[in-house]
């Protein structure tokens, strides 16, 4: 048996090493300096926007967006259910609620008919409408942002994307990140390109971006002492993390184009074992397959996700089970939530799978060996 294989390890090489090293050379120890410019010039190309901020984690881009955009305490935020935690700890992080919505059944994005009718009765009702919607382009999926974007304008709600899992991914020819009035993005260690961990904002406001900017080193005003009239974070992105970004960023298509070789091998060695069934991307969606996941029938296949993930262990491969919603975690107990069915059998029967691009035939051919067994 060889190496341990990992979900969705880095994967770096020289290429990082000597963008890393020269940035080192330069002097620029700094948070700030040329690569951290750069990588921000380059990271909005690459998401099809005008300005992109980089910071130090995709949940301090969330923060940030719902900060500059004014949600506070007494206002909602509409979030998918189905999701990694930092999408609602962001709202909470403002003093807001998050209000979970179910996803669709096929790739488990946001359902936007769950938010048109949401909307609507809260209208109708003369309630408070939401401070701003947060679809999440889940494992590399972009949210419906075409039928999002049409519904929220009709009540002028601000869409805000996360699309921390999908950079490389697309929606109707658009790049993920390029959605809503502003986008965060990350790029921790498992994610398709990294910068050891960071993340960023993307907008094509400037005003948004030069705020977002200020606010995420300490909201200092440019003066020659230390004057600060608003709180501030501190959460930029440092000059030598930029630079392993940019080396990674030039490596991003050939990187998603692995996942996507990978998705389509897992998919023809195991879409027909019994039980097993993959998420679908609608027709105007090419995602980036940051992670492949397969959900499995246990009365049909005679395995339920957690015997094949033992199982994948016990073989020295890493395994995890779907996000596990929101609405079920502990500590959002209670809070509002529409639907959560089709999240909660996503979770329930949900299995990601081994999807680095740095994943090699045969170590695929090792986690495609241990499914069929437990399956066939």
């Amino acid at each position: 048996m060889g190496r341990r294989i990992l979900l969705s390890p880095p994967d770096v090489g020289p290429r990082e090493r000597d963008r890393l090293l020269a940035a080192f050379d330069s002097g620029w120890i700094a948070p700030v300096g040329p690569d951290l410019d750069a990588f921000e010039v380059e990271l909005a190309a690459a998401t099809g926007r005008g300005h992109a901020v980089a910071l130090s984690s995709g949940t301090a881009a969330l923060h940030l967006a719902l900060h500059v955009l004014g949600v506070g305490p007494g206002d909602d935020v509409l979030v998918p259910t189905l999701t990694f935690a930092a999408t609602a700890n962001a709202v909470t992080y403002v003093g807001a609620r998050p209000v979970f919505l179910d996803v669709e059944v096929d790739d488990w994005t946001l359902d936007p008919e769950l938010v048109a009718d949401h909307l609507a009765a809260r209208a109708r009702d003369g309630e408070r409408l939401p401070a701003a919607i947060i679809p999440v382009d889940l494992y590399g999926h972009c949210a419906d942002y075409s039928r999002l974007a049409e519904i929220a304008g009709r009540y002028d709600v601000p869409v805000i994307s996360d699309a921390a899992e999908a950079l490389g991914a697309s929606r109707g020819g658009q790049p993920a990140g390029s959605f809503g009035v502003m986008a965060a993005c990350s790029f921790n260690g498992n994610k398709t390109i990294t910068t050891s961990g960071g993340g960023a904002l993307v907008t094509d406001d400037g005003e948004l971006a030069a705020h977002v900017r200020k606010l995420a080193t300490q909201a200092r005003e440019p003066v020659l002492h230390y004057e600060h009239r608003e709180v501030g974070f501190n959460y930029r992105l440092s000059n030598l993390l930029a630079a392993l970004g940019r080396g990674q960023l030039e490596g991003l298509d050939a990187k998603v184009a692995r996942r996507r070789e990978l998705n389509a091998a897992y998919r023809a060695a195991l879409a027909d074992l019994p039980g097993v069934t993959f998420p679908t991307a609608a027709p105007d969606s090419d995602p980036s397959w940051w992670l492949t996941c397969l959900t499995v029938d246990p009365e049909v296949a005679g395995a339920d996700r957690d015997e094949l993930i033992a199982a994948l262990d016990a073989a020295d491969i890493e395994a995890r089970p779907v996000w596990k919603p929101m609405h079920l975690q502990p500590v959002f107990s209670g809070l509002p939530t529409v639907g959560g069915e089709v999240a909660a059998a996503a979770f329930a029967h949900g299995v990601c799978l081994p999807s680095g691009s740095s994943l090699t035939a045969a170590e695929q051919e090792r986690v495609v060996t241990v499914l069929s067994y437990e399956l066939g």
